[in-house]
């Protein structure tokens, strides 16, 4: 996103210079500059990233209910060329980890405990996300029976729309939301959306990297950044002009 940004640009730039609208192709020239810089040598991912993730720096403490359901929120999955095999992307098992400590502490409570996986096959790879993620949990010690499964969901908003029937049929008291710090407050706000009255539990936190030469990691990062104040921006644009599925009134849940 940002590199495509900085390519066009540069193109507008040299389109201008071939006109002879030196003036205009030299700001355009600085401006480029300044965006490479300010984005590659980190302060503008990490100021964003900040920004996004700051409710969720610090771990708050969990109190359990008598019917608590862990929401574990997918991040992809990956085709092994090898070997065809469909696995956890690298950025779900910070995620997916987390999620079985919270229930390991869960059922260390003596209370009743569930992991909802919520994420379907995306990329269609043939395997839906909460399949995948089920067997990673089972090897972390959550019982098959303690499982529930949302395997329909394509984005972040059906993992909150396709989740609250399950919550509702199990009968929650409790739900922790875990995703990474930087899609929890885009979570959250879609959960809310649905009536979901959801504990956010960050997985890992990003941020930028500070460098005196741009680094192709702080693109990625404001890439993915700009993602999440995207996301946001549309929801309360469509909910502005009543394009949004009609919210669900807290506590139905």
């Amino acid at each position: 996103m940002t590199l495509n940004v900085l390519l066009a640009l540069s193109l507008l730039a040299m389109l201008l210079a071939l006109l002879r609208w030196r003036r205009c192709s030299r700001a355009l020239i600085a401006l480029a500059l300044i965006l490479l810089l300010a984005v590659g040598c980190g302060p503008v991912p990490t100021w964003l990233l900040t920004r996004l993730q700051s409710a969720y720096a610090v771990q708050a403490p969990v109190t359990w209910g008598q019917r608590n359901v862990i929401v574990l929120l997918g991040a992809g999955t990956v085709r092994v060329v090898d070997t065809g095999h469909v696995e956890a992307s690298l950025y779900a098992y910070g995620r997916i980890n987390r999620a079985a400590a919270l229930y390991r502490a869960c059922r260390q409570s003596g209370q009743s405990c569930k992991v909802e996986v919520s994420g379907g096959d995306a990329r269609a790879l043939g395997n839906p996300e909460a399949a995948i993620y089920s067997e990673q949990l089972q090897r972390l010690g959550v019982d098959a029976a303690d499982l529930l499964l949302e395997s329909r969901s394509m984005n972040t908003w059906q993992n909150a729309q396709f989740s609250a029937p399950l919550l509702k049929a199990y009968g929650a008291d409790r739900v922790l939301l875990v995703s990474s710090a930087y899609h929890l407050r885009r979570g959250m706000l879609y959960f809310t959306h649905f009536g979901i009255p959801a504990t956010p539990v960050r997985a890992e936190y990003v941020s930028g990297i500070g460098s005196w030469e741009p680094l192709s990691y702080n693109f990625a990062m404001t890439d993915l950044a700009l993602h999440e104040y995207g996301g946001i921006a549309q929801y309360r644009v469509y909910e502005a002009m009543g394009w949004n599925v009609r919210a669900t009134k807290p506590g139905a849940l």
